[in-house]
C-alpha cells in the first residue's frame, strides 16, 4: 500500500478543477446545494442518533437509519463536496499488481474575492470556511458521544458511535493529507513547522542583541586638546 500524489486515471471525465468556476463575490454560495448537502447529512445523522429514542424503541431501526444517514454523508463529502467546495481530493485505487495506491489531491487555488472575474481555480471563502468548519466540529461531536456511551456502559450505541468516528475521521485525515500533502505525514509537518519558527526566532534575537551592543570604545576617536 503506497500514499502518494499520483496522476488521475484516464477514465476521469471531467478533469479535475475544471468545475470550480465562480464569478460569485465571496459572500454568495457559489455552489449552494452542494453545501446544503455537505451539511443535511452531516447534521442528520447527529440528530437522529440524539432524538431516535423518542420516535422508535426499536435499535435496529435507529441503528440502519444513522447508519444509513453515516454513509450518505462519507460518500457526498468524499466525492462531491470536497471537489467542489475546497478543490481536494482523495481517493484509492489497485494497479494491475494488486497493490493498492492512496492518492491525495490539491489544486492550487486562490480565494475568491468579490466581484473578480471567473476562473477555474477559485474557491469560494465562505464555502471553505463551512467546509472545514463541519468537517471538523462534527467528529468532536462524536467524540463526546462516545466518551457518554462508554461510561454508561451502552455498548449497543457505542458501536454506533465508533462507526461514525471511523466514516467521519476518515475524511478529516484524507482531506488533511490533501491540504498539507499526500507524501508528506502529519508529524513530519508539524515538526518542520515548529522547527523553522524556532530557527526564525533564534535568527530574529541575535539580530537583536548585535544591535543593541555599544560599539568599542578603544575604536572610537578621542577629542584631544
Amino acid at each position: 500500500m503506497s500514499s502518494a500524489t499520483m496522476p488521475l486515471l484516464d477514465d476521469d471525465t471531467i478533469a479535475f478543477g475544471e468545475d470550480l468556476d465562480t464569478g460569485r463575490s465571496k459572500d454568495s454560495l457559489t455552489h449552494p446545494y452542494v453545501t446544503c448537502f455537505h451539511l443535511v447529512f452531516r447534521g442528520a445523522s447527529i440528530i437522529v442518533y440524539m432524538l431516535c429514542g423518542w420516535f422508535s424503541d426499536s435499535f435496529i431501526a435507529s441503528f440502519v437509519t444513522v447508519v444509513l444517514f453515516l454513509s450518505m454523508d462519507f460518500w457526498t463529502v468524499k466525492n462531491i463536496t470536497g471537489r467542489l467546495m475546497v478543490g481536494l481530493r482523495w481517493w484509492n485505487y489497485v494497479d494491475d499488481d494488486g497493490k493498492s495506491h492512496w492518492v491525495f489531491e490539491s489544486r492550487k487555488l486562490v480565494i475568491c474575492g468579490p466581484f473578480q472575474g471567473s476562473s477555474q481555480n477559485r474557491i469560494n471563502e465562505r464555502e471553505a470556511r463551512i467546509f472545514w468548519t463541519a468537517l471538523i466540529l462534527t467528529p468532536l461531536i462524536w467524540a463526546i458521544f462516545f466518551i457518554v456511551a462508554l461510561f454508561g456502559l451502552k455498548l449497543k450505541w457505542l458501536l454506533l458511535v465508533t462507526i461514525a468516528l471511523i466514516l467521519n475521521g476518515s475524511n478529516l485525515y484524507g482531506y488533511i493529507k490533501c491540504k498539507v500533502g499526500g507524501s508528506e505525514n502529519l508529524s513530519t509537518v508539524t515538526s518542520n513547522f515548529f522547527r523553522k519558527q524556532v530557527l526564525q526566532n533564534a535568527v530574529s534575537l541575535v539580530a537583536r542583541q548585535a544591535s543593541n551592543t555599544p560599539a568599542n570604545p578603544l575604536s572610537q576617536p578621542t577629542n584631544t586638546v
